[in-house]
């Protein structure tokens, strides 16, 4: 299932990105004071009263500093507005209202899509004053919040939450496979689907960017119904141009979300990317089922040792995606291609793995005992472990306190329980929660 969208829209130096750190609950985009510093659109999942979303930072995309600054802030506000569920338009309460706000307040006005204003920079006891300037923008009632401090965040996710769609997409198939094929353009990801497919269904071209929606193919192979998710490439920090690219972006993050197995393409001939990076991270954060396709193989001069050495440069720009299947394919010529799908179709048979509460609970118990964790002078323990839910492979680990666990040690569980039940070519997720100790 596909989660609601929320974007933050506004001018440069609001505090959009500080907002976007406070509401997913970690310093993921980078903050600074010179307009235009977020530099890529950020994506990350953010949790209100039980309820999960998807929040998009559109702090730099398409933004150039030295250009038309406004004509950036347009593009960006109008590429969330197609895509989002819930736009929020981030002000400067020490400003006061702008006439790039006023713009961008006539251009939401026109939309069927539900806004709020969000006055930032509103602590201290001014601050719900500051913030009743902003009902001359006209999209209702303005909330003074401090990204910053914390103040008035919980109003504005309440806020959020009331406009969020009520209804849910219809789910897929029990027994459908999504699988999204996702990576920066040019990689040769049609090529891929159309090689996948036996016939061109999508358009190939040499041109980054062809693919501009995602493009659905559904077809059995062998026992298993397959939802081949076609998407826009994802571009090169800072390349990314106003217009109808940067939706096609969301699109292609979006569909992540509603795979169970992301195969992401890589380029053979330009090596491992800083970008191939950033999209396996939103991979491994949805904790989906993964497939490692390096593509274009057969224009790779070869040697005794080019695989082991392709395979050492992968594994150690990718790390974080070690228990993920790395092949090695030519769309052009077909070298591959046929292993790629029963790759994607393992993965997606251990997204759904359930393994025994017994099992699992020696398993978790004999690794606490072989390396226990102490931190601030106390012993972290698990209670209690058990599997909640699959795709992905849910964990929750009732622990004496959640605040003593560090992410190595997050990491050493994952691996233990990789080591014991497999999960081989899928994301797990871990929740750690609190219990007294009796």
């Amino acid at each position: 299932m596909v989660k609601p969208l929320v974007a933050l829209v506004g001018r440069p130096n609001v505090g959009k990105s500080t907002l976007f750190n406070r509401l997913i609950g970690r310093p993921y985009a980078v903050t600074h004071e010179v307009p235009g510093t977020t530099r890529d659109r950020l994506y990350g999942n953010a949790e209100w009263a039980e309820v999960e979303f998807t929040l998009v930072d559109t702090g730099g995309i398409g933004l150039e500093v030295e250009g038309d600054i406004m004509a950036g802030t347009r593009a960006q506000a109008q590429a969330a507005i197609d895509e989002a569920d819930v736009i929020v338009l981030v002000t400067d309460g020490q400003t006061g209202p702008t006439s790039a706000d006023f713009d961008l307040a006539e251009l939401l006005r026109r939309t069927q899509k539900p806004v709020l204003v969000a006055v930032n920079k509103t602590e201290g006891p001014r601050g719900p004053l500051l913030a009743l300037e902003f009902h001359a923008l006209g999209l209702g009632e303005p909330i003074a919040i401090s990204a910053i401090h914390g103040s008035g965040v919980a109003d504005l996710l309440d806020a959020i939450l009331v406009r969020l769609p009520r209804t849910p997409e219809e789910p897929p198939a029990e027994d459908e496979i999504g699988i999204a094929i996702v990576g920066r353009p040019n990689v040769g990801k049609s090529s891929l689907l159309n090689a996948i497919v036996g016939q061109p269904r999508s358009i190939v071209s040499d041109l980054p960017g062809t693919t501009r929606d995602a493009v659905d193919t559904v077809f059995d192979y062998g026992e298993h119904r397959l939802r081949l998710i076609d998407t826009a490439g994802i571009r090169r920090r800072g390349r990314i141009v106003p217009g109808v690219e940067k939706y096609s972006v969301l699109r292609a993050l979006r569909a992540i979300d509603r795979a169970d197995v992301a195969i992401l393409v890589l380029d053979a001939q330009e090596g491992i990317t800083a970008q191939d990076a950033h999209i396996a991270g939103y991979i491994q954060e949805a904790a989906k089922g993964v497939v490692l396709v390096l593509n274009k193989w057969d224009l790779v001069e070869k040697n005794p040792r080019v695989q082991t050495e392709w395979t050492q440069v992968v594994r150690r720009n990718l790390q974080f995606l070690d228990y993920a299947p790395l092949l090695f394919v030519s769309a052009l010529t077909g070298r591959g291609v046929r292993r790629v799908l029963d790759a994607a179709i393992a993965a997606a048979q251990e997204h759904r793995r359930r393994v025994p509460t017994a099992r699992l609970n020696a398993v978790i118990g004999q690794a606490i005992q072989d390396h226990p964790l102490y931190s601030k002078g106390k012993q972290f323990k698990i209670l209690y472990a058990t599997q909640s839910d699959v795709r992905p492979p849910t964990f929750v680990f009732f622990c004496n306190d959640p605040e003593l666990l560090h992410f190595s040690y997050r990491r050493y569980l994952e691996n233990r329980l990789r080591q014991a039940f497999g999960f081989e070519g899928t994301g797990l997720k871990l929740v750690f929660r609190g219990r007294r100790e009796e």
